[in-house]
């Protein structure tokens, strides 16, 4: 009886530890079986590969923000790696979304009315291509040949004109900025003298960007006047790619392939202001003479013939997805 009793007792000991091991260590198809101890888990944020509401140029410029596991020991070093992974990760899904969308390009011709403007006006026509001038009043108050170039620009449907400034700050632009006042009123009276009908504003001197959301300023002197501008209704815009011309010949100092590649970059990369909208700057006085006016028709036919790129007016900047 004894002895029966001790088997029992020693079966019955066995089951317990047996019942005790199982529940610490859990069943077989439970978490605990199958997670790995004490390494490293990293959880991602749900993936962003979708467009949504015009989000998508944001995207581009957040973070990635990722859920660390703080149980186990990690290393800074491998955190900020994963986190440079997952922002290239996004980075590249959100340009080959992009990729597949409308790409918009954005002609600007400055300064003007010019020797040049009126050879700029005819091409557009003859290319049928939508382009912007931001005009200043003083030039076409210069003479009758330039007030007429400035009526081309304004009767021209391809052709919106925008605000420049009355007098282009004199070109002394840290004085004229210094003085946010006169700087609007400099401002205002160009938009009465020459009757503009849109609130769009290039700042002389300035690579200026204030509307909707954004506000990018690259010289503190002329801050307060886009400021002031912007809270009486204007959009103040820059640009992303120049042309740029010799000072005292007005002749483009690059290519056509040059500007083209560029132009292609900023829309490839999406490095622009705008993913997916590139502003070209251009001044009237580059084209004032053939060979000028050769280059500029020969981007335009390059970008016609090699791109899906469309032509737009400033005042639809920028197109969003």
């Amino acid at each position: 009886m004894l002895k029966g009793m001790r088997g029992q007792t020693m079966v019955g000991g066995l089951l317990l530890a047996a019942n005790i091991f199982v529940g610490c260590q859990g069943s077989m198809d439970s978490k605990a079986a199958h997670s790995p101890q004490d390494t490293l888990a990293l959880e991602t944020e749900a993936k962003q590969d979708t467009l949504a509401k015009g989000k998508l140029a944001t995207r581009l410029k957040d973070s990635a923000k990722q859920k660390v596991d703080t149980v186990g020991v990690i290393k800074k070093d491998s955190v900020i790696r994963q986190a440079k992974m997952e922002q290239r990760r996004i980075k590249d899904s959100v340009r080959r979304e992009l990729d597949k969308l409308p790409k918009h390009i954005y002609f600007t011709f400055d300064d003007g009315p010019l020797r040049g403007s009126a050879a700029i006006d005819s091409i557009a026509k003859a290319r049928n291509i939508k382009i912007n001038v931001f005009l200043v009043g003083k030039h076409a108050n210069m003479s009758k040949g330039l007030k007429r170039d400035f009526q081309k620009y304004y009767d021209n449907p391809l052709v919106e004109c925008y605000n420049h400034s009355y007098t282009h700050a004199n070109n002394k632009f840290t004085t004229f900025y210094s003085n946010p006042v006169s700087a609007f009123d400099d401002f205002a009276k160009n938009e009465q003298d020459l009757k503009l009908q849109h609130k769009i504003i290039r700042l002389p001197g300035r690579n200026i960007w204030i509307y909707d959301d954004i506000r990018r300023i690259d010289l503190q002197s002329g801050a307060s006047t886009a400021d002031m501008l912007y809270g009486s209704g204007y959009k103040i815009y820059g640009w992303d790619v120049e042309w740029k011309i010799h000072g005292l010949t007005g002749k483009p100092l690059q290519s056509v392939t040059e500007i083209y590649n560029r132009l292609r970059n900023y829309m490839n990369n999406k490095t622009s202001q705008e993913p997916n909208n590139v502003v070209l700057l251009m001044h009237d006085d580059m084209f004032q003479n053939k060979k000028g006016q050769a280059l500029l028709s020969s981007l335009i036919d390059t970008i016609q013939k090699s791109t899906d790129y469309k032509f737009e007016f400033m005042r639809d900047f920028p197109f969003r997805y």
